[in-house]
């Protein structure tokens, strides 16, 4: 059975490199790649959904617009994709706000995956993570997500870190994008838990064992840091190491804004450009 993979697009530099991204990550499965391409003929969004009609010239030429970047967007993957015959490609041209179209597609599609660049076309300096890819890590409750940065490499993790404080029992079914790509990768999953205090209470051990069940077909292993906030913590566990994926699973609305929007990622440092793996916790 072909994976159903979602590539947003807005054609700009970051997003190409996504896909670039993917195509490499996914380049031994069966996949039905989806391009999507979310159109509007203002820049406020708002505006454009209430004032523009299919019919309309604005409409109209906006659609034609949307379609021929896609169209660009195909031919420059057939170029790149070396025939893959294991790869097929769909263009969806959507008139609508980015975040709604993509969770739409994720339903009508039963997406597996979604990989998108981490900024678009507006691509601020000031910001490592782009309002919108925070949007569609929080957001988008049922699909995982890989955000790639520009600064990214092209070539596939070897090491995936997974940071943890071992606070919520884990499943198998939320874990296996994790388990498919390590596996994949031939990548080992380096776990990695911030505190304190290096002893862990009777639920911390039970889910620590339960984690352990989750990856017991890769290669991984436990690591500590104490007296450094979380940020830092994986900022420097990234850095040192030359870890190529982070790995979250995403337990509440404001953890990824807290975590992408402090200071100590904003700058130019490795954890700017590593691919960063959102997972969701089933039960929420």
């Amino acid at each position: 059975m072909k994976k159903s993979i979602l590539l947003p697009t807005d054609f700009s530099k970051n997003s190409w490199h996504a896909i670039e991204y993917a195509l490499g990550l996914y380049k031994q499965f069966h996949c039905n790649f989806y391009v999507l391409n979310v159109f509007s003929a203002v820049p406020n969004i708002v505006d454009s959904l209430l004032n523009m009609e299919p019919g309309s010239s604005l409409y109209e030429e906006a659609k034609l617009e949307s379609e021929n970047g896609l169209a660009k967007i195909l031919d420059m993957i057939t170029l790149k994709n070396d025939d893959n015959v294991k790869h097929s490609f769909i263009q969806l041209s959507s008139f609508n706000h980015p975040l709604e179209a993509i969770k739409q597609k994720v339903e009508e599609k039963d997406i597996e995956m979604i990989v998108m660049g981490t900024k678009g076309e507006t691509n601020s300096n000031r910001e490592v993570y782009g309002s919108m890819a925070i949007s569609v890590m929080e957001k988008v409750r049922n699909c995982p997500v890989i955000v790639v940065p520009e600064k990214a490499k092209h070539e596939l993790p070897k090491e995936i870190v997974f940071p943890t404080g071992f606070k919520t029992h884990f499943k198998k079914k939320e874990l296996n994008h994790l388990v498919e790509i390590a596996n994949n990768c031939n990548a080992s999953i380096r776990i990695l838990h911030v505190a304190n205090e290096i002893k862990l209470d009777k639920t911390q051990k039970n889910n620590r064992t339960l984690l352990e069940d989750c990856l017991d077909t890769v290669d991984y292993s436990f690591h500590f840091l104490s007296n450094m906030d979380i940020p830092s913590a994986i900022n420097c566990f990234v850095e040192s190491r030359e870890s190529g994926m982070v790995a979250f699973i995403n337990k509440k609305h404001t953890f990824f804004g807290s975590i992408l929007k402090h200071p100590s990622v904003k700058g130019i440092t490795r954890s700017s450009t590593v691919p960063i793996l959102v997972l969701h916790d089933l039960r929420n």
